[in-house]
């Protein structure tokens, strides 16, 4: 079963995610910030990582940079989810290495079929 790392400060957000990734039959873990995210990623790396962008004490891309400029996580997909919703933050998103970029609010449909999209990849 494909394990599913979801980093996201608002509690309710990271529930609703969470939710809809283990009712499509994912295994879910979960980090409330950037720093929490990598030290988890270091500790036992996850199949896919879903990434908010705006967070306390580490931003999404910065996240993203670093899994990406490491040869131990470069491979991770990174699926960035945030309310930053703009063509430029989506190109931004897409420039820090993400492998897609879903704004909020979104369709259950479309995150659950991007997450498995990436991991069938």
């Amino acid at each position: 079963m494909s394990t599913v790392l979801v980093v996201e400060d608002s509690v309710t957000q990271r529930a609703m995610i969470t939710d809809l990734l283990k009712g499509s039959g994912l295994n879910v873990t979960i980090a409330s910030d950037g720093v929490e995210a990598l030290e988890k990623i270091e500790g036992h790396s996850p199949d896919l990582v879903v990434l908010d962008i705006v967070m306390p004490r580490m931003n999404g891309y910065e996240v993203c940079r670093q899994i990406k400029a490491n040869p131990k996580t470069q491979n991770i997909p990174v699926v960035m989810c945030s309310s930053k919703g703009e063509e430029f933050d989506r190109y931004w998103g897409m420039k820090q290495g993400a492998d897609a970029y879903i704004a909020k609010p979104f369709q259950p449909t479309e995150l659950v079929g991007t997450v498995k999209q990436l991991l069938r990849g």
